[in-house]
């Protein structure tokens, strides 16, 4: 039972000289828990790969969200050119500048009934 007893003082004070010398992990604990130390380090590489990916993926959506912006402000003007363009006004004074013998009929258009 001393013998016990003192083993374990022993091991004890082993185990404190280890801590304040920063000793605390031995190689033979390495040695034993090599698998878990693999698979913890493996699980946070896994995990800032993860986070790295997350972060590419969510930088690209924002690009992306601020080009379709840009298309639709664009898409927006071009609709509002367009339309001023062929305004019955616009097209008479194209037709003017250019020297073009045409002119907007006077007379309203009329639906062609079919007579029975």
């Amino acid at each position: 039972m001393d013998e016990k007893k003192n083993s374990m003082s022993s091991q004890r004070k082993k185990a404190g000289k280890n801590f304040f010398q920063g000793r605390l992990f031995s190689l033979d604990f390495f040695k034993r828990n090599a698998k878990y130390i693999i698979f913890v380090v493996l699980m946070a590489l896994a995990y800032i790969a993860n986070k790295f990916m997350y972060q590419s993926g969510i930088q690209e959506l924002i690009t992306l969200k601020t080009e379709l912006a840009d298309a639709q402000t664009d898409l927006v003007n071009s609709s509002a050119k367009y339309n001023s363009m062929i305004l019955e006004s616009e097209m008479t004074k194209l037709m003017r500048e250019r020297h073009i013998d045409l002119s907007a009929p006077m007379d309203p258009p009329y639906k062609l009934t079919e007579e029975n």
